[in-house]
C-alpha cells in the first residue's frame, strides 16, 4: 500500500427539472387569435383514450371524428411499470393526427318532428384486430360502428413498353385495340406466345392511407337521447344509457 488516499464517489448528475405544463382551456383544435370567433361545429363534445393509451379519438359538434396517435410510444414505459416508479415521467406524451372522417349527419325525424342534430355525443374504442381498429360513435340517437385501417394505395409508376416504339397517341406498338382493323393471318386465332409486343403497365404500392368504414348502424331502436355508451366484456355486445 502507498498510503494514497481513496478517489471520492461521484454523484450522478441530478435529473434535469420538468417543464410544468401551460394549462389552458380550449373547446377546439388549433391556435385562435384574439377576438376570432370560434364555429359551433367545430366545439370538442367527446374525447376517449383507447386501452393502452396510445390512440386518441375527438368528437365534434360537426359529427366529425378525429384521430390522434402517440409518437413516443416507443421510447415510454408502461402504465404500470410507471405507477411501481417513485420519479415523475421526465417527458409529456405527444400526439399526432392521424386521420378523420365524418361520422354523422343532422337528421329529421319526421314522425316526432323532431331535428337531430350531428353532435357527437359518445366514442368508444373497441378491441382492435388484425392491426384495424374499431370503435363506436353516437349522437342523440343513432349509433355507429366503424372500422379504420390502413390500405396501400395502388398507382402506376411505369409502363413496361419501350418508349421508341410507342406511337403518337400512347397506346402500345403491337397491340391489338377494339375495334381496330388489324387481323392475324390464320383468321383471328393466335398461336402460343403470340403477339410479343404486348405490354402491360406495372402497378406498384408506393404508399399507405388510412380508410374509415362503417360496419354497422344501429338505429331507431330507443325513444330517448343517448347519454353513454360502454362496451361490455365479452367484446360482443355494448349497452347505452339513454335520458328518460
Amino acid at each position: 500500500m502507498n498510503g494514497a488516499a481513496a478517489p471520492e464517489p461521484t454523484e450522478a448528475p441530478a435529473p434535469s427539472p420538468q417543464v410544468p405544463l401551460d394549462w389552458r382551456f380550449s373547446q377546439v383544435f388549433g391556435e385562435r387569435g384574439a377576438g376570432e370567433d370560434v364555429q359551433d361545429v367545430d366545439i370538442i363534445s367527446a374525447i376517449e383514450f383507447n386501452k393502452s393509451g396510445h390512440h386518441l379519438a375527438t368528437g365534434d359538434r360537426g359529427g366529425r371524428v378525429v384521430l390522434f396517435e402517440r409518437t413516443d410510444a416507443k421510447d415510454h414505459v408502461s402504465r404500470k411499470d410507471a405507477e411501481k416508479a417513485d420519479y415523475s415521467i421526465s417527458r409529456h406524451p405527444e400526439f399526432r393526427y392521424k386521420t378523420e372522417f365524418q361520422s354523422h349527419e343532422p337528421e329529421f325525424d319526421y314522425l316526432k318532428s323532431l331535428e337531430i342534430e350531428e353532435k357527437i355525443n359518445k366514442i368508444k374504442w373497441c378491441q382492435e384486430t388484425n392491426g384495424a381498429s374499431f370503435l363506436l360513435s353516437t349522437n342523440d340517437k343513432t349509433i355507429k360502428f366503424w372500422k379504420v385501417q390502413e390500405k396501400k394505395v395502388k398507382k402506376i409508376c411505369e409502363m413496361n413498353m419501350n418508349p421508341s416504339n410507342a406511337p403518337a397517341n400512347g397506346s402500345p406498338a403491337g397491340s391489338t385495340m377494339c375495334g381496330s382493323s388489324a387481323r392475324t393471318p390464320n383468321g383471328g386465332i393466335l398461336k402460343p406466345g403470340g403477339l410479343p409486343l404486348l405490354r402491360l403497365p406495372v402497378v406498384t404500392s408506393q404508399e399507405t392511407s388510412l380508410a374509415a368504414n362503417c360496419r354497422r348502424v344501429y338505429a331507431h331502436a330507443h325513444d330517448y337521447h343517448i347519454n353513454s355508451i360502454s362496451n361490455n366484456s365479452d367484446i360482443n355486445c355494448f349497452l347505452f344509457f339513454p335520458s328518460q
